[in-house]
């Protein structure tokens, strides 16, 4: 299956087409016009053509101009997300349009997002969900708005936030769902939150009455989400397949 992206005209981030590749352990193919760039996370590249050139950086460029103390407060707040400082930036040298792949570094899908359709072309999303963007997309924290979501959200304290008019690419694990929220509530198991858009309200509740919390095998909390916006969920998040393959592993005497 492949989907294709479409160029909107009038954009301060680099316009890139794209297309996935794959149903379930997807890549995303990036197509560079010469002189576009795409930032991605470190080691999420696959294969890029001739004359796509890459440098490792601190920070996602997008902001030029925001001199070195600038600079350094956007790489400390990514660094408190738990994800390198560094973001790789791969640009097209030539003189034709050349290619780029990038893939998740465990299996899952990958959802494409035109950042401007967004509500104030923003989305928040949990640490390790972002794979890469167009170059003008500013990759940041966002501190959860309740002390209790970030105690207890399973995804810490701090969220990634992502803010640009460009095409931005995130993955997750199993079935991807998106939930269209009108003043409406929704729980979800804080492990199967991907990302949402403003006007969501994250938060953390109980799971029920004490039996539940103890026996019921869905945690003690749940992630509340509250408002009208676009929420993705996961089927699969990859902290509990990777708990069920070590529970499998023999053990070592």
């Amino acid at each position: 299956m492949a989907l294709w992206g479409n160029k909107i005209e009038g954009k301060r981030c680099h316009e890139v087409d794209f297309e996935i590749h794959g149903s379930d352990l997807q890549l995303v193919e990036v197509e560079l016009d010469p002189g576009e760039t795409v930032i991605a996370e470190a080691g999420t590249m696959c294969y890029m053509e001739e004359n796509i050139s890459f440098e490792t950086k601190m920070g996602d460029g997008s902001q030029a101009d925001e001199g070195f103390l600038g600079g350094l407060l956007s790489i400390g707040k990514r660094a408190l997300t738990g994800e390198s400082i560094f973001m790789t930036h791969f640009s097209n040298r030539g003189s034709v349009k050349r290619r780029v792949a990038f893939a998740a570094p465990f299996p899952g899908k990958i959802i494409p997002l035109d950042m401007r359709q967004l509500p104030e072309q923003t989305l928040y999303c949990q640490r390790d969900a972002f794979l890469c963007a167009a170059l003008g997309t500013q990759v940041s924290i966002a501190f959860s708005r309740r002390l209790g979501a970030g105690f207890f959200g399973g995804e810490g304290f701090i969220l990634q936030k992502l803010v640009g008019d460009g095409m931005a690419f995130i993955h997750a694990g199993g079935v991807i769902v998106e939930k269209k929220l009108e003043n409406q509530r929704l729980r979800v198991d804080t492990g199967c939150l991907v990302g949402f858009t403003p006007g969501i309200d994250y938060n953390i509740e109980a799971a029920g009455g004490m039996k539940s919390m103890i026996f019921g095998g869905e945690g003690i909390f749940l992630t509340t989400l509250a408002g009208t916006g676009t929420v993705w969920l996961q089927s699969l998040p990859f902290a509990n397949l990777a708990d069920r393959v070590l529970e499998r592993l023999p053990a070592r005497e």
